[in-house]
This record gives C-alpha cells, structure tokens and sequence, in this order.
C-alpha cells in the first residue's frame, strides 16, 4: 500500500523528463529552474518510498548529502547506500560530497551511480586534480562554496565544471534559515560564466522554498535544492512547479 505522500505526490502527471535540460542561452524566459530534492530529511526507513514520492514531484534530479563527520560535525551515507537505491529510479544522482578528503572514494561513488559530484572547495583535496579525475570516471564534476567563500574562489574552476553550489546555510544540517546575503554571490558567478560563455548551471541549497528560490533565481541560479519544504509540505507537487516556475522571470 502506498503511503498518503507518494499518492497525493502521484495526482498527477510528472512535471517533465528526468534530468531535462534547460535551454543553454542564459536568462532566457520561460527557461525552468531545475529542483534537486535533498533526501537528507526523508524516512529513511522507508528510503524506496521516499524516492518514488520525490521522482513524483515532479524532480529534475536527487540530491544525496554525504557527510562525514570531519568537513561538517554529521554524519550521513556513502557509496554503499547510492548503490543500493540507483536502481530505483532513472533521475540523475546530484551527490554533494562534504568530506574532507573526497579524492579518497570518487571510484566508489562512479561505482555507485553518482551522475555529477560536487566537491568543496574548502576541502583537503587538490581541486584541480580531484575534478580531473570526476571527469576521467564518467561524471559531472562540480564544485561548491560555503558561505564565508567568495565567488572568485571558483573563477579558475569554471571552465572545468558542470555546476558550481552555492551554499546558503552553513553545510552540515537541514532545516536551517535561508541567508540573503549569499545573493550577490550568486550574482557575481553567474556574471563571470556570461561574460565567458560557458554552460555552467548555478545550485543553491539551503532555506529553499519557492519564495526564497525565486530570489536566487533572479541572481541567476539554475538548480533549487529543496529538503524540509518539500518533505513538509501539503501539496509537494505544487510547490516543486512553483520553484520551477522561478526560472519564467527576465534576468
């Protein structure tokens, strides 16, 4: 028997294909944000239903937080538990790696079914080399900043990701208050990318909601992460197509 959730998340048809691309000209209108729901807040005792409510949302991607208690003061997951629940759905694998060391375990996570994989900036790991070597494993290499990283920090990495992540919370626990102040951050990458023409989605994850999603995508985010608001919400499926909808604005 289906759970209240996946069923009312089932009411109707999906919103669009998994891992739709958006068109690449930049502030184009009517162009969708992508929404990447974070399964840090989900049941995980009930993991298999979890992901059928979150594919009938509506999604675009899965956000899978691995933490491991040195980068941030939590724990979560690793390869061992993406490997189990990729065959459960075809979305593609958003996997945010906040690990000290993630150069340690990248063939594991390519092993698992990691689609792009996300690296702090901030980390112990030689960048460069690191997203080298996400690219040489068939993944998407992308990179994240905490809130106390300026922008320009990912500027000699831009040409080398699929997605820059912008933290708008302090990493390491879901649930926190959306911070505003990351906004112009979010302006000056997406500025950068423009002015080289690059093809570089910009992430936010942190406090987001449709109100606060269509913040940041007046700044030029692409890609929502969206945990507690989602998970808690009475009608999941309108509020994952109201933070898609934030991308139907003129930049």
């Amino acid at each position: 028997m289906e759970t209240s959730r996946v069923a009312a998340a089932k009411a109707v048809p999906r919103f669009c294909a998994p891992g739709r691309r958006r068109d690449s000209l930049r502030g184009k209108v009517n162009a969708d944000v992508k929404i990447s729901p974070s399964i840090l807040t989900c049941d995980f005792s009930r993991l298999a239903e979890e992901i059928a409510f979150v594919e009938n949302t509506g999604a675009d991607l899965i956000h899978l937080d691995v933490m491991d208690g040195v980068f941030v003061p939590n724990l979560s997951f690793g390869p061992p538990v993406i490997e189990r629940i990729r065959p459960l759905t075809a979305l593609p694998f958003d996997v945010h790696l906040m690990m000290q060391y993630p150069d340690r375990l990248l063939d594991a996570f390519a092993g698992a079914g990691a689609d792009i994989l996300n690296i702090h900036l901030e980390c112990g790991a030689p960048v460069g080399e690191t997203l080298s070597r996400i690219r040489a494993l068939g993944m998407t290499p992308a990179v994240t900043l905490k809130p106390a990283t300026p922008a320009e920090e990912a500027f000699p990495y831009l040409d080398r990701v699929g997605l820059v992540l912008v933290m708008t919370v302090e990493p390491g626990f879901g649930g926190q208050k959306f911070m505003a102040d990351m906004l112009p951050k979010i302006r000056a990458l997406r500025a950068e990318i423009d002015r080289r023409g690059l093809d570089v989605d910009i992430e936010v994850d942190g406090g987001i909601n449709p109100e606060t999603a269509r913040l940041t995508a007046e700044a030029g985010a692409t890609v929502a992460v969206v945990g507690s608001a989602l998970f808690l919400a009475e009608d999941p499926r309108g509020l994952a197509r109201r933070v898609q909808d934030c991308g139907k604005i003129n930049r």
